[in-house]
């Protein structure tokens, strides 16, 4: 099942499979729900009209939904965290430690979604994009699906010194989510496969994958940690980390074209600044 979620003259309205659900529907109050009782009730949901392609695509989410991002998951993202920062043994440990690296990244409101600009930072010269399957989760941290998801990230600012993350992290036009939501449990992601293509001038500058495989940690692992003190009533998303790096001579430039694909989902972004 899939949810999509689309501007229409009407407003904002979901759409499930590319037909539309009730006007009064919510992502909010789906997620509310236990995992179980999920396809229940959109099973029991009348479907409207096919979406039409004139209605804008929206990011999946609504304006208070909080968007959280796990650190050094994979192999690769440590190594880099490492060359990049003044502070490199904080990342060894914490690739290891029994605590994974959990911070938040964006509200609702500030998420762009697929065909949307990103940005990288006026005050930042390194700047890189990061590929992710994205944990859609209940309001009981189970795992209900999934979306793709660039976390927008400066690496020369985190590198400085650590405390500087949240600003390297957040900050306008530094998340992106979409197209739509893939509605499934965990097993089902566990050996997806994550690509990236940066196209520069339209011509490809980075192209690679790995799979969700490679993941040092589990994703009810994550989840768990997120949710531990902390209550999400209308659910919650959370990016499970990057195994895909760019060189560190590769700095993100307005103009980019950045696509994120995560299984048969595919999120595309233009930069800006």
């Amino acid at each position: 099942m899939y949810l999509s979620h689309h501007l229409t003259a009407e407003g904002a309205r979901w759409a499930l499979d590319g037909l539309y659900l009730p006007s009064l529907f919510t992502l909010d109050l789906l997620l509310e729900l236990p995992a179980g009782d999920l396809q229940g009730v959109l099973d029991n949901l009348s479907l409207g009209e096919d979406v039409q392609e004139e209605d804008t695509l929206l990011p999946p989410l609504e304006a208070l939904h909080e968007v959280w991002a796990s650190g050094v998951t994979y192999l690769i993202s440590r190594e880099a965290r490492m060359f990049e920062s003044r502070e490199a043994d904080i990342y060894d440990k914490v690739y290891d430690a029994e605590r994974p690296e959990l911070f938040f990244k964006a509200i609702g409101w500030r998420v762009a979604g697929h065909g949307e600009a990103v940005r990288v930072r006026e005050d930042s010269r390194w700047n890189v994009p990061e590929p992710e399957l994205v944990l859609v989760m209940n309001s009981r941290m189970e795992i209900v699906g999934y979306t793709a998801g660039n976390d927008v990230s400066s690496r020369d600012i985190e590198g400085e010194n650590s405390l500087y993350l949240p600003q390297a992290k957040i900050y306008d036009g530094g998340c992106s989510l979409g197209p739509g939501i893939t509605l499934a449990g965990p097993d089902s992601m566990r050996d997806l496969l994550i690509r990236m293509r940066i196209l520069r001038d339209d011509e490809p500058v980075f192209d690679e994958e790995i799979s969700t495989s490679r993941m040092k940690r589990p994703f009810e692992e994550l989840a768990g940690y997120l949710g531990k003190e902390l209550t999400f009533p209308n659910g919650a998303f959370l990016m499970t980390g990057t195994g895909l790096v760019p060189d560190e001579d590769f700095t993100l430039t307005p103009g980019d074209h950045v696509e994120v694909s995560v299984g048969d989902l595919t999120l595309a972004n233009d930069v800006t600044r």
